[in-house]
């Protein structure tokens, strides 16, 4: 029993320098990521998103979308996503730095969405939602609960959570450079 107190202290320093050796350095590697400059001295990236984009993310939260896409563009070596067109360089951290919670994804069942804003055009993406198979796309859900007639009754209209999701995934966009990833020129 008098040697309780050095066990208990070499359990808590077992736990606590591993954790401290993988915590602390990653905090202040990632910690003090911002927005950067582009190398031109153009505008800092990644862009803020949007206040209609930060409330589609809410919405893509809810619908389960987080469960089959990714938002994960992988380097080559480690994955055919450039070569599939999901990006046009691999995903580095400071492209995630203003989300909370960040929204990598859970599997990739459907298309990664990382860079979906900037290859696919609002008009496609609203008929995705309304109707998947009209679209050719079999396996995603629909999501025509989102929209309602309109007052005339000939045309669907989409509710305030629809453009907020398109607004969303309108706003996943890497196709800047960035310290990390440059683009392929």
């Amino acid at each position: 029993m008098k040697n309780l107190n050095a066990l208990l202290a070499g359990i808590f320093l077992s736990i606590a320098m591993p954790f401290a050796t993988l915590v602390i350095p990653s905090q202040l590697q990632l910690g003090s990521l911002g927005r950067a400059p582009a190398e031109d001295g153009g505008p800092l990236f990644p862009p803020l998103e949007p206040g209609l984009a930060i409330q589609g993310r809410s919405v893509y939260l809810s619908l389960g979308c987080v469960t089959c896409h990714t938002q994960q563009v992988r380097p080559a070596g480690q994955g055919s996503d450039l070569a599939r067109g999901y990006g046009v360089r691999a995903s580095v951290a400071r492209d995630y730095y203003q989300q909370n919670p960040v929204l990598l994804g859970e599997r990739r069942l459907g298309p990664d969405l990382a860079n979906y804003g900037a290859r696919t055009s609002q008009v496609d993406l609203e008929a995705l939602l309304r109707d998947p198979a009209s679209s050719g796309v079999s396996w995603h859900p629909s999501y025509a609960y989102l929209y309602s007639l309109s007052a005339d009754g000939q045309r669907m209209v989409p509710t305030e959570r629809a453009v907020a999701l398109v607004a969303y995934l309108k706003s996943l966009r890497q196709d800047y450079s960035s310290p990390e990833a440059k683009l392929k020129q």
